[in-house]
């Protein structure tokens, strides 16, 4: 699945950041872009997607994540981040 492999070198790539010496905000711009994978992996999948309980729980990850993403962003006071779209399959 090309989407996946895509939202992992994205990832993996957002994941290298220089420490600042401000453990909160490295600690932010680290997990931010794990948890941003784990919504683009979903998003990559649902679509070819046959187990209903897998389609759910990326469904469910999707939100959560954005979430999570929302809620550190403002633990440090940083702007949030766009949405992704709700899947609709």
């Amino acid at each position: 699945m090309q989407g996946n492999e895509a939202a992992m070198t994205k990832m993996m790539a957002g994941m290298n950041v220089q420490a600042t010496g401000d453990i909160d905000r490295d600690f932010v711009a680290m997990m931010a872009p794990h948890h941003q994978g784990a919504i683009d992996m979903c998003v990559a999948f649902l679509p070819y997607a046959q187990n209903p309980q897998l389609k759910r729980l990326c469904q469910e990850i999707i939100v959560t994540q954005q979430q999570e993403i929302a809620a550190m962003f403002l633990a440090i006071g940083k702007d949030l981040p766009p949405s992704t779209p709700a899947p609709t399959r």
